[in-house]
C-alpha cells in the first residue's frame, strides 16, 4: 500500500495541497480494497501502473494516463452498468482539488470512459496505452488467466450461471471482433497472440463447462 501511495503522490504536481493529496489518495485506495472485488483490486491497479511505466515513452501525456489508471475502476460495483462513467465523474470532481489543469482533467476523464470499450481511435497513444495495460491479463499465462476467470466469477456471484455464460460469451466475442486487442506496437507484438489464444480457450470451454461472465 505504501508503494501505491508513493506512486500516487509522485503523479501529482508539487502545488497539490497535502491534505487533498492524502484524503483523495486514501479514498482511492479504500475503493480498490472494497470487499466485492476479487479481480478489480489494488493488485490490478499495480499491474496497470507497471505496464504504463514500462511503456512510458509511448504516452503523449504520461501523467494523464497514470491518473486515469488510478480512477479507471475507482467505482466498481458488478451490479451496475455505469462504472466507467461514475469513475470518470469521480475523476472530474476530484482532480481540480489537486491543482490538475482543466485540459488534463478532461483527458483523464476521457481515458477512463474509454475503458468501457477498450477501442481507442488510431493514433490515440494515451488511450492505447491505458487500454492495453487494463487488458494485460488477457495475455497472461494460462494458469494466471484461469485464476482471473475464477476471480471474475466471484465478483459476479449474484448472477445465475446461465446468465454468466451468456454474458461472458458476448464479452469475449466482442473482444475478438476488435481489429486489435492491443494498440501499443511492442505490446501488440508480445501479447496479441497469447491473448487471443486465452480467449479462444475460454470460449471453447463455455459450451461444455460453463465459466464466469465478466465485464473486464
Amino acid at each position: 500500500m505504501n508503494e501505491l501511495l508513493h506512486a500516487w503522490r509522485d503523479t501529482l504536481p508539487a502545488s497539490a495541497p497535502a491534505a487533498a493529496v492524502a484524503r483523495i489518495g486514501d479514498d482511492l485506495l479504500a475503493r480498490w480494497h472494497e470487499p466485492q472485488r476479487y479481480y478489480h483490486t489494488a493488485e490490478h491497479l499495480q499491474g496497470v501502473l507497471w505496464v504504463i511505466e514500462e511503456q512510458a515513452a509511448t504516452a503523449r501525456d504520461l501523467d494523464a494516463v497514470r491518473l486515469a489508471a488510478w480512477f479507471h475502476d475507482a467505482v466498481y460495483d458488478p451490479r451496475r452498468v455505469d462504472n466507467e462513467e461514475a469513475s470518470a465523474l469521480l475523476a472530474e470532481a476530484s482532480l481540480p482539488e489537486l491543482h490538475i489543469e482543466p485540459a488534463r482533467v478532461a483527458e483523464v476523464a476521457r481515458l477512463v470512459r474509454l475503458t468501457a470499450s477498450h477501442d481507442p481511435m488510431p493514433g490515440d497513444r494515451n488511450g492505447g496505452l491505458l487500454t492495453d495495460a487494463d487488458l494485460a491479463i488477457l495475455a497472461a499465462t494460462p494458469e494466471a488467466y484461469r485464476t482471473y476467470t475464477v476471480a471474475i466469477r466471484r465478483e459476479y456471484a449474484h448472477v445465475p450461471e446461465a446468465a454468466f455464460v451468456t454474458g461472458r460469451t458476448a464479452v469475449l466475442r466482442n473482444l475478438l471482433d476488435l481489429p486489435w486487442l492491443f494498440h501499443t506496437p511492442v505490446l501488440r507484438e508480445r501479447w496479441e497472440e497469447p491473448a487471443r489464444a486465452n480467449i479462444a480457450w475460454e470460449l471453447a470451454g463455455l459450451s461444455t463447462n460453463p465459466s464466469p461472465f465478466a465485464s473486464i
